[in-house]
């Protein structure tokens, strides 16, 4: 393809969908995004938007940034080193949705556009992101309709692709040092350009676009179920693994903070309130036993 990429076309999206998705959870949240815009020395900035103590998310936020610097930081050029040391160019929408009821999933998303730049060659471009579920108490149903959902966002590209993806999540996000999933995963995708840029950039829309069909159904289904302490403290809990992943291994976190993006906003993924125990087991035949038995395990959805 030509050396100018359409940045204007992908930047326009990302920011509509910022807008589209806040104003969704507004409605459903009863609560307001603060936008918050910040900009960075190296290049580049973005906005921020935070929702909290709504009365559905007890944290929200919503991100879009774009930035550019002299040289790819490694988490980006980790599985790609012939690309080490170029300049880069990155464009994202990334959000984190943490519940207040224990009913509800945790959920994320994340769109992304990187190019990476060297003189006198075209830059070599991709996409990626996707979106996965946590659940503190699982629901074949919730489960199965997110995966329908993930199948039909994907459908328009191949059979193939959602199997593809679907798997990639599954063992992307993974806590290997507890040997368990973070969730029930979705959809993965990264250094998506094999399809051509049009192609490639739709795809992308089209999982973007399917997070809220995706989400919000299960959030009106769960979001006045009644919940005591114990359901609370478990999970606080399990809000730890979310944390122990988005601090270990996650590539987008570390991409962030790795390219000296601003810290209150890359950090903003992580819940508000969070709780560790030494050596935790759930009782057997519970609720919380069913999530690790039925949940926390590859499962084929559809």
């Amino acid at each position: 393809m030509n050396t100018a990429l359409p940045l204007d076309s992908v930047r326009s999206y990302l920011r509509d969908l910022q807008d589209r998705i806040c104003r969704a959870l507004e409605q459903d949240g009863v609560g307001r995004f603060i936008d918050d815009p910040w900009r960075r020395t190296e290049g580049g900035g973005g906005l921020t938007r935070v929702l909290v103590e709504g009365r559905v998310f007890e944290q929200a936020g919503v991100n879009f940034s774009e930035v550019h610097g002299a040289r790819l930081p490694p988490a980006a050029s980790a599985q790609r080193p012939d690309l080490a040391g170029r300049r880069f160019r990155a464009l994202g929408v990334s959000l984190v949705m943490h519940p207040r009821n224990p009913y509800v999933p945790t959920s994320h998303a994340n769109v992304r556009f990187i190019s990476a730049e060297a003189e006198g060659s075209d830059p070599i471009w991709w996409f990626g992101g996707g979106f996965d579920l946590t659940p503190y108490y699982g629901f074949d149903e919730d489960a199965r309709h997110w995966h329908r959902t993930a199948q039909a966002a994907c459908a328009p590209f191949g059979a193939e692709v959602y199997p593809c993806f679907k798997r990639w999540c599954d063992e992307y996000f993974y806590l290997r040092h507890r040997a368990e999933p973070r969730g029930i995963g979705g959809l993965f995708f990264d250094d998506l350009n094999a399809w051509g840029f049009e192609q490639c950039f739709a795809f992308a829309r089209s999982v973007g676009d399917h997070y809220l069909a995706a989400y919000l159904p299960i959030v009106k289904r769960r979001e006045d179920t009644p919940y005591g302490e114990r359901e609370r403290d478990f999970q606080l809990y399990r809000r730890g693994r979310y944390v122990e992943f988005n601090l270990v291994y996650d590539r987008g976190t570390l991409f962030g903070l790795q390219s000296g993006g601003r810290t209150e906003s890359i950090l903003m993924s992580l819940p508000p309130l969070v709780k560790w125990r030494y050596d935790w087991k759930p009782e057997p035949g519970s609720a919380e036993a069913n999530l690790y038995e039925n949940f926390l395990r590859p499962r084929e959805w559809v």
